[in-house]
């Protein structure tokens, strides 16, 4: 018969500590207490009926569709009816807040960084072999073989391949600077001549160029990133002591 095993707040952690996790987890305590400092500071209130609505789509998206089901799930990650509340509190906090300092900063950011946010419907092969590449864009320019034949022939990721190079929807401000300059300036539908980058010579077919507009999308991206840019340099101008159990203690000076 197997015995029971007890693991208690030192267990747990240790094993934090053994993982590496305790630079992450001290990140996200940081980020925490910033965001209810400056929301304080603001005078930014949280509304009931604000705490019930955020309720319902924290537990739809957690498919919690009962209170038991709500009940099973707190208890499975060691979470009170109070440590729930404190995490709809922090969500509605965090996205108030961050419509306070840049609600009215998306538009301008919007236009000054335009050029990032157009995207390119493409395909890709990249290749080892710069001469191998060019023979195959002539070969295909010449249309003695399809993009798609190169792509099911040369990928060597199986699900890539699958999708014969298919890449999707890519923003320009996520592609290297060497290869996105080329790819913007095509007129679609057009296959580019082999580019070289240190991840091997790109075989690209550019399907279609996407005019950015300030959609829902891309006004979410906009919040996320000039407010995490917000929260980083805050949280990196603070001096801390991170105290805890089995004698763990860092300063950071």
């Amino acid at each position: 018969m197997s015995h029971p095993i007890t693991i208690n707040n030192e267990d747990i952690v240790h094993q934090i500590k053994l993982t590496c996790k305790i630079p992450e987890i001290v990140e996200q305590i940081l980020n925490r207490k910033v965001i209810i400092s400056a929301a304080e500071e603001a005078g930014i209130n949280v509304e009931v009926e604000e705490l019930q609505k955020t309720a319902d789509q924290i537990r739809l998206a957690n498919k919690l569709n009962s209170a038991d089901d709500t009940w099973a799930w707190l208890e499975k990650h060691s979470l009170s009816l109070d440590d729930f509340e404190e995490i709809i509190y922090q969500t509605i906090i965090s996205n108030k807040l961050a419509l306070y300092l840049f609600a009215d900063k998306i538009e301008p950011y919007f236009f000054e960084h335009q050029l990032d946010y157009f995207s390119v419907v493409m395909y890709e092969v990249i290749l080892d072999d710069e001469d191998l590449a060019i023979e195959l864009f002539y070969a295909i320019q010449e249309g003695e073989v399809s993009f798609y034949d190169v792509a099911h022939k040369y990928i060597k990721d199986t699900e890539l391949r699958r999708k014969l190079g298919y890449k999707g929807r890519v923003q320009r401000k996520d592609m290297k600077s060497e290869i996105s300059a080329t790819v913007f300036a095509a007129q679609p539908p057009q296959l580019i001549k082999p580019i070289v980058t240190s991840s091997g010579i790109h075989l690209i077919l550019v399907e279609e160029i996407i005019q950015p507009q300030l959609d829902d999308n891309i006004r979410t991206k906009i919040f996320t990133e000039l407010f995490s840019e917000w929260l980083k340099k805050k949280t990196e101008s603070i001096n801390y002591l991170l105290s805890v159990p089995l004698d763990l203690v860092k300063a950071n000076n």
